[in-house]
């Protein structure tokens, strides 16, 4: 297991014990405005990133899907609107997110419709082969092993089943690579203090993004993780990356 990243929060060295509260207090701090965050930050932008995770995914009646970091909904409920008769699991480190996804998913009523799990991206309480398909957007650079992650994400996955990672990336155009390296390290932060009187956490969140592993490389390691299959899809000029792998 390579797990290559030096244990930080933001530009910190902390243990990985440490890292794990401390990522767990970001999320009880952002959670209840979390998505109307997500709004400010990219103008909207993450809910057509979000939409063609879901058309990538295609998702199909019958399946069991497993929504790792997926606590406030947003990946899960696109899945069920596709196929509504599906097996729907969200799982997050952070009971306050599930909260806030148990409440958005009453509110459209779905009452009993999905199983809301507490649990650590790197040590799943579900058995091996449970799943059809995997999904994890914006969290995989949160986790402190990430190795370990994609290894676990093997492990609950059925032969054939395939893996879905939604995160940022490395902008391609080096003139975009600039306004946007000038956005994120400057202004998220404050929106993050208007928004959610939380400049901290944003700029924990706009630090992990640079820390997190380019696309390629990425990939190499779902490999080694043990997936047969891996390939990222860049979107928005590379702001993001769809990363796809698949269990033999």
């Amino acid at each position: 297991m390579q797990n290559t990243e030096k244990t930080q929060f933001g530009e910190k060295h902390v243990s990985p014990e440490e890292k794990t509260m401390l990522v767990r207090g970001v999320f009880d701090s952002v959670a209840d405005k979390y998505d109307i965050m997500n709004d400010f930050m990219s103008g909207g932008v993450h809910r057509l990133w979000k939409d063609r995770l879901i058309t990538m995914i295609r998702p199909q009646n019958g399946e069991a899907f497993l929504d790792v970091a997926g606590g406030t909904g947003d990946i899960s409920f696109r899945i069920k609107k596709r196929a509504p008769h599906s097996d729907i699991t969200v799982c997050d480190l952070n009971e306050h997110m599930l909260r806030v996804g148990r409440d958005r998913a009453i509110d459209r009523g779905w009452l009993n419709d999905f199983t809301w799990a507490t649990g650590n991206a790197e040590s799943l309480p579900f058995p091996d082969n449970s799943f059809d398909v995997y999904t994890i957007a914006f969290g995989l650079r949160n986790v402190t092993h990430i190795d370990t992650a994609l290894a676990e994400a093997v492990r609950v996955l059925k032969p054939g089943g395939r893996f879905f990672c939604l995160e940022f990336s490395q902008v391609q155009n080096p003139y975009l690579a600039k306004v946007y390296d000038v956005y994120s390290r400057y202004l998220i932060p404050k929106i993050g203090k208007v928004i959610t009187q939380d400049e901290e956490s944003y700029q924990y969140l706009i630090e992990s993004i640079r820390k997190f592993p380019k696309a390629n490389d990425l990939c190499t390691r779902m490999k080694d993780a043990g997936f047969s299959y891996a390939k990222a899809t860049r979107l928005t000029d590379g702001v993001v990356a769809i990363h796809k792998g698949i269990v033999p």
